[in-house]
């Protein structure tokens, strides 16, 4: 699926940070649309994308200033109060377009200039790597949390084609620990997976956060049932895997590996 990209000047990044990341006093999106285009993706019944009127995956506003808009924005944020951002929520911060412009890495330059509180960097490509300069000086007060929803690549290339394959996602795990990044893999949605999952995730990290459509789409499941995702599982002779219990399956296999303090279930898992 090819993408069209169009230059944006936003008049504000930060946003408030509400429902499911009530947590957080803000969320930061680089971009708005996404090329990777995950059949799920709940953006997809957001306002964001119902009112462009082009499918979501073909198009990304890459918002030009953003650096320069942060700067200004933080610093006032930071007057009011405890500052804690959640990057991102609509958007991946590191898909592809990120290569050639940047946006990403100069907020982070930002950021390390005047520190928020907490960053939660979720994103599911290998290109976050890149940025490992830049997370360190944060210390304890950034989280990299790399989206794998399974570690069957059968799987990955029907739910998620144009998202990058699993084995790069857990080398970029690796590769951010070893370097001294705080990390967690966030297992969301919960896709099928094979019994052998949590040991592979058990040799690069140590947290893990489990999350499905009906706790984690902002409507109890009801986006990801408008989308028609059930008719995926259908096809593929998985439905037992889309029901609200199934992430107890993945859930029952990680307790089994990890220690209850490293387990973290749907909202729980993303707090600072």
């Amino acid at each position: 699926m090819k993408s069209q990209f169009f230059h944006k000047h936003p008049k504000t990044l930060l946003n408030k940070g509400t429902g499911f990341l009530a947590g957080y006093s803000h969320s930061l999106n680089p971009y708005a649309g996404c090329s990777f285009g995950c059949s799920y993706c709940y953006v997809r019944q957001m306002p964001v994308s119902l009112f462009r009127g082009e499918e979501w995956g073909t198009w990304v506003d890459i918002k030009r200033g953003a650096a320069d808009l942060l700067r200004k924005e933080l610093a006032r944020a930071k007057q009011k109060g405890k500052v804690t951002i959640f990057m991102s929520s609509s958007t991946d911060p590191y898909q592809p377009i990120e290569y050639q412009e940047g946006v990403t890495r100069s907020l982070l330059e930002v950021m390390v200039e005047d520190p928020p509180d907490f960053l939660l960097v979720q994103t599911r490509s290998p290109l976050v790597q890149r940025d490992i300069d830049l997370f360190l000086p944060f210390k304890d007060r950034v989280r990299v949390s790399m989206t794998i929803e399974t570690d069957l690549e059968e799987i990955r290339k029907q739910f998620t084609p144009g998202a990058p394959p699993i084995p790069g996602r857990l080398k970029a795990l690796q590769h951010l620990a070893d370097a001294g990044v705080p990390t967690q893999a966030a297992i969301a949605p919960v896709l099928p997976s094979s019994k052998a999952f949590p040991a592979k995730l058990a040799g690069v990290v140590r947290r893990v956060c489990v999350d499905d459509y009906f706790m984690g789409d902002g409507s109890g499941g009801k986006r990801t049932r408008n989308l028609g995702v059930d008719s995926l599982y259908e096809r593929l002779g998985l439905e037992e895997w889309y029901h609200p219990a199934a992430w107890r399956i993945v859930y029952d296999r990680l307790k089994e590996v990890f220690s209850d303090d490293q387990v973290y279930v749907s909202q729980e898992g993303f707090v600072p």
